[in-house]
């Protein structure tokens, strides 16, 4: 056994509506325990934001978006943050998926720290519903 197969126990609180959710998944997903749904989510968790750490090298990704587009404020402000990131946003494309809720992708490109930053104005938009991040180092 590896020092990697080492368990620790740990426990948790979480609201019932969270944990409803979280069963749901685990069994669509036929998973034959929690703790084994739990490992796969912080896995995924650590990968997803292992980048943050990184404010240096050159990265490439993809960050999707979900958004209630009839909020004026809303249109503007994204607009504001494009602006700003003219650099690292390589393509963006929206598309409506609701009456009033839109998806948007955006291709980037650019420093870490500054993907990281425009990351940050993006998910600190109010009627902002989801913003998902996926990048990948360009060295090595």
């Amino acid at each position: 056994m590896t020092a990697d197969d080492d368990l620790s126990r740990i426990g948790i609180s979480l609201p019932d509506n969270l944990l409803r959710q979280f069963d749901e998944i685990l069994d669509v997903r036929e998973y034959h325990s929690r703790s084994e749904g739990v490992r796969d989510a912080i896995r995924i968790y650590n990968i997803n934001y292992q980048w943050l750490a990184d404010t240096k090298s050159p990265r490439k990704g993809v960050f999707t978006l979900v958004y209630d587009y009839t909020q004026a404020d809303l249109f503007q402000s994204l607009t504001n943050i494009r602006d700003q990131y003219t650099d690292l946003i390589k393509v963006s494309f929206q598309r409506q998926v609701t009456r009033n809720r839109r998806l948007e992708i955006l291709i980037v490109q650019g420093e870490s720290s500054r993907l990281k930053a425009l990351s940050e104005q993006l998910a600190t938009l109010k009627d902002i519903e989801s913003v998902r991040m996926t990048t990948v180092a360009l060295d090595g």
